[in-house]
């Protein structure tokens, strides 16, 4: 099931105008990609994988960053994807800055950036679907219906062509990295993913593309998300009951301008599911999502230390 339905082959990407300046190397074949990579991996190269739509920020260079502490060569990828979009205006409002994301990039010491184009990524309208009902049934997976189909599709794709053997994906879209976990579980990719916490900006807002749509009032409204997260860790470690402290963050929102909660969820770190107690023995996470304006926006925390587990094997 696809999220939005419009003729992939029709999507323009955007010009390369100044790819020669960059000492990144650039391809747009999927085969070409494929067997770089699978000539790397025959010499035994440790080769890491960080997938993007672009727009870069501080927070897709950190996965960058981990990915070339720890692997040989960093291929990254460029590739805004319809089939995860619940709304045409969101796909086509996406921010993008290709030539800004590749001197970003070489700045990091990525080596290559696959940037294929969506006739290749999808010749005709796909016809599997791939969904993992118990990990999407609450959250983004309820509030973006088919969302997570489109994640696991390009995913697979994206392993198929990039099989390295390290994966980067950031904390802040936690039931994702679930899902994608899940999908390599299931279909035996010969890969490892790795999470990589969460990186904000100086007020607690986390970084995001979406970031950049934001007016200056919504900006500054924006930090209540995080605030949020916060303040209902506190209390939750204090003994406050759960439900006292949804209508704490609920009855914040309400008092806000231009805000809209979507919902909040303390759930199992690692199952997705709703808790009614907190119980020092389970992973714990805090989820919200919500908008500022009409910009869409998600955050999550670690009820207990964020240096727990910021590495999802």
């Amino acid at each position: 099931m696809l999220s939005i339905h419009i003729p992939f082959y029709n999507l323009v990407l955007q010009p390369f105008d100044s790819l020669i300046i960059s000492a990144v190397e650039i391809v747009k074949s999927l085969i070409e990609c494929r067997n770089k990579v699978l000539s790397l991996r025959a010499e035994n190269t440790n080769v890491g994988f960080v997938p993007t739509m672009g727009a870069l920020h501080q927070g897709h260079l950190e996965l960058v960053k981990q990915a070339v502490n720890s692997c040989d060569f960093v291929v990254a990828s460029i590739f805004v994807n319809p089939a995860q979009f619940n709304s045409r205006e969101d796909f086509e409002k996406y921010p993008k800055a290709f030539d800004a994301d590749v001197a970003k990039l070489k700045k990091a010491g990525c080596d290559m950036l696959f940037v294929p184009s969506d006739r290749d990524m999808y010749p005709t309208e796909p016809a599997i679907n791939i969904s993992f009902p118990d990990l999407q049934k609450n959250m983004e997976g309820l509030f973006r219906p088919g969302h997570f189909e489109g994640v696991s599709l390009v995913v697979s794709k994206l392993f198929h062509t990039v099989p390295a053997q390290k994966a980067f994906f950031g904390q802040k879209d936690w039931q994702q990295t679930l899902v994608v976990k899940r999908l390599v579980s299931d279909l035996l990719f010969d890969i490892e993913i790795v999470t990589v916490p969460t990186v904000r900006e100086a007020d607690g807002l986390a970084m995001s593309s979406r970031n950049e749509r934001l007016s200056p009032a919504q900006r500054l409204a924006a930090s209540i998300f995080n605030r949020c997260l916060r303040r209902a860790r506190e209390q939750l470690l204090a003994g406050t009951p759960i439900r006292e402290v949804e209508l704490m963050v609920s009855s914040e929102f309400q008092s806000g301008q231009d805000l809209e909660l979507e919902y909040f969820e303390v759930a199992n770190r690692e199952t997705l599911e709703p808790v009614s107690a907190v119980d020092t023995t389970v992973p714990v996470s805090l989820f919200i999502a919500g908008y500022a304006g009409g910009v869409r926006l998600i955050d999550n925390i670690f009820l207990q230390e964020e240096t727990d587990y910021t590495n999802a094997n």
